[in-house]
């Protein structure tokens, strides 16, 4: 029945989002807020045009971190659709969308998969591990929140990075104001941490990543 109407399994209201609703849409969990979809499994687009784009041959994403895990879109298709091998680590800051992840999504994945409930700077300030993957994807609604725009915080996420690693952070750029803050955003700071950074426009959002790895 979700190929044809959206079936509301729950919704929320939490101190991070005052308005969440967890629903099926086309057979995948389909999670939003008032402005933004935060996951829709492996039809979340953004992503999913990234992901097509990679040469997973080149990029052994064995140990992979997902910062604003959701409903653990990312390594949902990670798995399904690009049939992925990996462990990955999540950061939720929102205690019920966690909630829904470990209820909903978790017990469908095969890849093992460690859900941390707590705010991503936290997580990145005390993390002394490296992974092949670092997925920042934290909003509040249809905002990231300034801190993860700092110069430190972009310094931390470098820091996560094993050799080769790669960083794809998800930014907006929907509307004229959208598309110049992303743009400002990754010339005078994103490229200033990494000077081989590059990006892709997939429909309404860039994903900005700290090297050059798209055909």
């Amino acid at each position: 029945m979700s190929y044809l109407v959206d079936i509301q399994l729950d919704t929320a209201s939490t101190a991070l989002n005052p308005v969440l609703q967890l629903s099926l849409r086309n057979g995948r969990f389909y999670l939003t807020t008032t402005n933004a979809v935060y996951s829709h499994g492996d039809l979340y687009d953004n992503f999913l045009q990234a992901f097509k784009k990679l040469d997973f041959a080149k990029n052994n994403f064995n140990n992979i971190l997902v910062l604003g895990f959701a409903m653990g879109s990312v390594p949902y298709m990670l798995e399904r659709v690009f049939h992925q091998k990996f462990h990955c680590t999540g950061v939720e800051a929102d205690d019920k969308i966690a909630d829904w992840a470990e209820r909903f999504v978790l017990p469908e994945l095969t890849n093992p998969v460690n859900l941390h409930r707590g705010d991503a700077i936290d997580f990145v300030e005390k993390c002394s591990l490296q992974f092949d993957l670092v997925v920042m994807d934290v909003f509040l609604d249809d905002v990231i929140p300034q801190q993860f725009e700092s110069d430190v915080y972009l310094q931390k996420l470098k820091n996560l990075l094993g050799p080769n690693g790669l960083l794809l952070f998800n930014r907006l750029a929907d509307t004229p104001v959208a598309l110049e803050l992303t743009t400002d955003f990754f010339e005078k700071k994103f490229s200033g941490i990494f000077p081989e950074a590059s990006y892709m426009d997939v429909s309404g959002n860039w994903i900005l990543a700290n090297r050059k790895c798209w055909d």
